[in-house]
């Protein structure tokens, strides 16, 4: 028998899997997650959606090197939010 742990994602109390199965809780799969979201049984009926999350740290290229863009002066951020991003054709002569 196969028993392993994972914290509720909102409340942080530690849900039991035996033989992957979640006692006490649900696996979510929430859209942009790689990997599944467990939420106790108190916290999925509080509330099915997905909150508490971590925010996101971009890094761009400015001046050479990269930075996490939320330490760049207001105006680089400024210029960041206005930048247009292209999506290059693939060439299916290189394969």
């Amino acid at each position: 028998m196969k028993t392993e742990t994972r914290k509720c994602h909102d409340c942080g109390i530690e849900l039991v899997i035996k033989n992957g199965k979640i006692v006490g809780g649900v696996g979510l799969s929430y859209k942009g997650y790689d990997y599944p979201v467990f939420k106790c049984s108190d916290c999925y009926a509080k509330n099915k959606s997905l909150e508490n999350y971590q925010t996101c740290e971009v890094y761009s290229r400015v001046v050479g090197y990269l930075r996490p863009v939320q330490q760049w002066n207001k105006g680089k951020q400024e210029e960041f939010e206005t930048r247009v991003n292209y999506k290059e054709k693939s060439n299916p002569k290189l394969g």
